[in-house]
């Protein structure tokens, strides 16, 4: 049982290299528009009946930009088809996706056609704008993710993680990372980013798996599940992402900590809304959303209301913008049309924000084709936005008979062939991108650069090159206070050379600047041993003591850390700060974090110090022996995937991104399905739910789910006429035994007659629908 509105990834997961009549169509010249600002809007359009296929000049003027901004051309059709992702390389070429198969119709003939590429782009002529383009991958199917590191690039192509060796811009060797990478969800929600964080781990959107390389071994580890297309960090390595109906979500604290619990579903501090108004102002009509015809979705001029494809968070780094656009976060609406500004302003540990503008966007246009779908900060200090360029962004499992019609009124099908890149800089300027040193000496030196991407450059170029003999200059940086952030990337470079030192970090953790102390927060998992356990335990209990409230979350993140050397200190960590903040929900649920399996000893043993049953750890700690009870009570799924395989992988590719793997929900997303009165209850109710669609609120289990809890619509898959009645009927049993469900088997026959009962249904049930049935 799935999503809502438009789920954001298949606007950003589109494509199709149908070279059609667009080549000559599309002809713009590149040379004439490297140079030249965004031409001058061109007079409101009033008829918005068609949506005619526009040059990139062309598209170019129907953009509304922030005053004093302008919008460049960077590349476009034929150097590029149906981007949707890309990646800079240290000589300033872009590696771009090419998600060629994506959606060629309404029906998604071909989609499975390994027809997906790989591209460098290059700016030979120093013009600013790419002229020479190399295939380095073809014959993919639906590339989607990829990641440049040391002599190779990691590439994800569903269900795979890939890592190919590089040389002389061809691929030399494959090696498998991760068979699994995109295992559940269907193309629309599959993990995609791959971003090289500041602590030198890979992390996705979409994903609860984090990778690294240490020799030639990957590693993976399970870390927090985030957002669903694009992912970005700030400048402290905090990571940013969303879902398709929420406007910026982020981690408080560093990404590595505080998913070791399997029974704690929720940890706070992670997957917050940092700014939680989902408005939109787009500037045209917005009929052609998937459920625009519902009411709410769209206001009395047609416009889109709220987010409904929202993707690609960026933390803007770079310099040029001026101070004001500082750890801005943009997102993208592809939907709509759309840029968003955010401004978030740190309060301690916690993130919070609001937008910039009310009643206008950052970036908007009245072009219905122009699909922003990912942001990326760059070595020149601009931001680039990857247009896919195109009329179809829903996917066939969710497309329904209304938007069919909008295409087709329309005609937006084709042409599928096109795809532009731009790059936003402020208005009169043209920043150039300053060469990159490949030295140690350089790279340490561009680690206290203004711009965030090229520190990031340098720090990964250190580590990937394993330059050992940058030691001592990363330890004097590490040391200076006049430069923050050349002191964090400097303590990174170190923890990924494996050059950290005890004393080091001590030093470190006493500074009186907290982003410094919180960085050597982040980095003990790295360093804690047998050898230094008994240091740096002591340094936290003096923190403690201290009464240093922003490290005291982290520390009690850092007691899972501890632990495997020194019991005894983890625990008296835990004790010790779980009494000091009996009230702070962070402190709470990172104390929760290190106490799997044994939440009942560790509640026994803290009321014994703190009686009071309504502080709230004591309450957090009641709540999650409860949820870990009724899971201990759940059927074997191992039993229930034999019995109905169809089933189990049709809930694993559309239903458990919103309800969860366990079935209990997810936050924003979706309500619970198991105990779901819904789900357990009249069968016809449930078919028909789950074929058309239900429109919220809806009670259950006596609570009323509604936005922002959760999305304010499920969409059906019975609009899909591929999909057979025989898989529906599994997965409704499935979900009905799952769990603690103890539901009756629904039928093939059953599914079909009422499909057949409903052939003409055109909207999502309402609740008030379904119980006058």
């Amino acid at each position: 049982m799935k999503k809502l509105r438009y789920p954001i990834l298949l606007i950003a997961l589109a494509g199709t290299l149908f070279y059609c009549k667009s080549n000559k169509q599309s002809g713009t010249s590149l040379s004439a528009t490297s140079t030249t600002e965004v031409p001058k809007t061109e007079p409101e359009q009033t008829d918005f009946s068609k949506s005619p296929f526009l040059t990139a000049e062309q598209s170019m003027k129907k953009i509304r930009i922030e005053d004093g901004f302008a919008i460049k051309l960077v590349a476009s059709e034929p150097l590029i088809s149906t981007p949707v992702a890309f990646s800079f390389d240290n000589k300033g070429r872009m590696w771009v996706i090419e998600m060629t198969g994506y959606m060629p119709d309404t029906v998604g003939t071909g989609e499975d056609v390994p027809n997906g590429k790989i591209v460098i782009l290059e700016d030979k002529n120093r013009d600013g704008v790419m002229d020479d383009r190399k295939v380095f991958l073809d014959s993919l199917v639906l590339p989607r993710a990829l990641c440049l590191i040391e002599n190779g690039v990691l590439i994800g192509e569903p269900t795979n993680l890939w890592f190919y060796e590089i040389k002389n811009d061809k691929p030399v060797s494959k090696t498998l990372v991760d068979d699994k990478y995109t295992e559940g969800g269907n193309v629309e929600h599959q993990p995609n980013g791959l971003l090289r964080a500041m602590d030198n781990w890979i992390y996705n959107a979409k994903s609860s798996k984090r990778y690294r390389r240490k020799g030639d071994k990957w590693l993976i580890e399970q870390t927090h599940f985030r957002g669903q297309w694009g992912i970005s960090q700030d400048n402290y390595g905090r990571l940013y992402y969303n879902n398709n109906s929420q406007n910026v979500l982020s981690d408080f604290f560093m990404p590595g900590l505080g998913a070791t619990n399997k029974n704690q579903r929720y940890v706070a501090g992670f997957n917050e809304k940092s700014v939680a108004n989902n408005k939109v102002y787009p500037i045209r009509p917005t009929p052609g959303v998937n459920r625009a015809y519902m009411k709410g979705v769209v206001d009395d001029s047609l416009r889109l209301v709220d987010f409904t494809a929202a993707c690609s968070p960026l933390v803007y780094r770079g310099d040029i913008f001026g101070s004001a656009y500082e750890s801005n976060v943009f997102v993208a609406e592809p939907s709509a049309n759309l840029i968003k500004r955010n401004i978030l302003n740190d309060q301690g540990y916690v993130v919070k924000g609001e937008q910039a503008y009310k009643g206008k966007e950052f970036l908007a246009s009245t072009d219905e084709r122009f699909r922003p779908v990912s942001l990326y900060n760059a070595p020149d200090g601009a931001m680039y936005i990857v247009d896919m360029y195109r009329g179809i962004i829903q996917h066939k499992t969710y497309l329904t008979p209304y938007l069919k019609g909008q295409i087709d009124k329309r005609d937006l099908t084709q042409p599928l062939s096109a795809g532009r890149i731009y790059k936003v800089v402020p208005k009169n300027t043209d920043p150039k991108a300053p060469a990159l040193a490949t030295d140690a000496d350089g790279l340490v030196k561009l680690l206290s650069n203004k711009n965030g991407w090229i520190r990031d450059y340098a720090q990964q170029a250190l580590v990937d090159g394993k330059m050992k003999q940058a030691i001592p200059a990363l330890e004097n940086a590490a040391k200076q206070t006049t430069n923050q952030l050349l002191a964090i990337h400097a303590l990174w470079t170190l923890e990924g050379l494996d050059a950290l030192k005890t004393d080091e970090v001590l030093a470190l953790l006493k500074q009186s600047s907290w982003p410094i102390r919180m960085e050597a927060l982040a980095v003990l998992p790295s360093v804690i041993n047998e050898q230094t356990v008994k240091q740096y335990s002591s340094a936290l209990s003096q923190m403690v003591t201290q009464n240093d409230t922003l490290s005291a979350p982290y520390i009690a993140f850092l007691a899972n850390s501890v632990k495997p050397f020194d019991k005894a200190a983890a625990n008296n960590l835990l004790v010790s700060v779980a009494k000091k903040y009996p009230g702070n929900k962070y402190v709470a649920d990172a104390v929760i974090s290190n106490l799997q399996d044994n939440e009942d000893i560790f509640k026994n043993e803290l009321t014994a110090s703190l009686p009071d049953s309504n502080a709230l750890i004591q309450k957090q700690l009641g709540k999650i022996i409860a949820q870990a009870a009724n899971a201990r009570a759940n059927r074997d799924p191992k039993v229930l995937l034999k019995e109905y395989p169809k089933g189990a992988a049709l809930f694993n590719t559309v239903c458990q991104t919103c309800h969860g793997p366990d079935g209990n929900g997810v936050k924003s997303l979706g309500p619970p399905l198991n105990q779901s009165e819904w789900v357990t209850g009249d069968k016809n109710k449930l078919i028909s739910i789950v074929l058309f669609g239900l429109t919220g609120p809806v009670k259950v289990n006596g609570h009323i789910y509604k936005t922002p809890e959760v999305s304010g619509d499920m969409p059906g898959i019975g609009y899909d006429k591929d999909m057979p009645s025989e898989d529906v009927a599994q997965l409704l049993t499935f979900i009905r035994k799952s769990w603690r469900n103890n539901g009756d088997k629904i039928s093939t026959e059953e599914v079909a007659s009422t499909r057949k009962k409903l052939t003409n249904r055109q909207k999502a049930f309402t609740v008030e629908e379904l119980n006058g049935m």
